[in-house]
Parts: structure tokens; C-alpha cells; sequence
């Protein structure tokens, strides 16, 4: 099984940091916060997104 991220809204101020470095998987909604749009990226290192959120709000589950 396959690890699935998630982004903690109560965290998430909508700095988009995570959405710069990979649109691919994340995007700001109607509610300026972050969404993952998808799991996997064969564009960018995941690891690295989820360890430049400055609020440490996107994590795996």
C-alpha cells in the first residue's frame, strides 16, 4: 500500500509553498488552503515538499 499525504487544515496558513514546488500535487482552493490533487510525482521529490512546508502541515499518512 502505497503512502497517501494529507495536508492538516488547521495548520495550513495557504502559503503555497508546497503548490511552487509541485503543482502537479497540490493547489490552493476556494478556502486558501492546500489540497493534494494527487499521491505521486515523477516530476518532484515529495519528501522535499512535505519538509519545506514552513508550518509542517502536510504529512503522510
Amino acid at each position: 500500500m502505497s503512502k497517501k499525504l494529507k495536508v492538516d487544515e488547521n495548520l495550513c496558513t495557504g502559503c503555497a509553498t508546497c503548490a511552487s514546488l509541485c503543482p502537479e500535487c497540490f493547489e490552493i482552493g476556494a478556502d486558501f488552503k492546500s489540497h493534494v490533487k494527487k499521491d505521486a510525482c515523477d516530476e518532484c521529490d515529495l519528501n522535499e515538499v512535505v519538509d519545506s512546508c514552513p508550518m509542517g502541515a502536510i504529512s503522510y499518512e
